[in-house]
């Protein structure tokens, strides 16, 4: 089943809904995220940074291994995802690793900025080098470490992602 606009507000609204009682219930900030395969939600996700002190606990996070727990892959290959706002630098390359057909969300990143939740710092951060990150970033041992990615090369059963 293709979802119609009409379903596609139902999604969004129960993302609404849940993003709400997040706040009203103290679990986390007010996000929230579904992931839909077939017309049918497999997994709802909310922010639980605070409350499980885990800062990668964002609603899409929380939402995508649900689903690929549910789906036993870890690709959404065939589902949507509706999300409460503009997915964080983390949660969309987190949502580009699981592949899904689509995204859908309601705020932007600059609604949440003035909600505080600004992420503007880490979409400047990605685009220096390294060395002139905020964070000081030091590289070791990168020979050694490219041995890890030869042995990937030689595997014959690597399962690629």
């Amino acid at each position: 089943m293709i979802p119609t606009y009409d379903t596609h507000d139902l999604f969004m609204r129960r993302v609404i809904e849940l993003s709400r009682l997040n706040v009203i219930e103290g679990h986390g900030g007010p996000f929230a995220a579904l992931v839909v395969k077939n017309g049918l939600i497999i997994a709802e996700g909310t922010n639980l940074v605070t409350s499980t002190n885990d800062p990668t606990a964002h609603a899409e996070i929380v939402a995508i291994r649900k689903a690929c727990n549910v789906l036993q892959s870890f690709q959404l290959t065939g589902c949507d995802v509706y999300t409460s706002c503009e997915p964080c630098p983390m949660c969309m390359g987190a949502l580009y690793w699981a592949r899904p057909s689509r995204i859908f969300y309601a705020s932007t990143r600059h609604d949440a900025a003035e909600a505080g939740f600004d992420d503007s710092f880490i979409y400047d951060e990605i685009s220096k080098v390294p060395t002139e990150r905020t964070i000081p970033m030091i590289q070791l041992l990168r020979n050694e470490a490219l041995i890890a990615f030869e042995e990937w090369k030689r595997k014959t059963d690597r399962i690629p992602y």
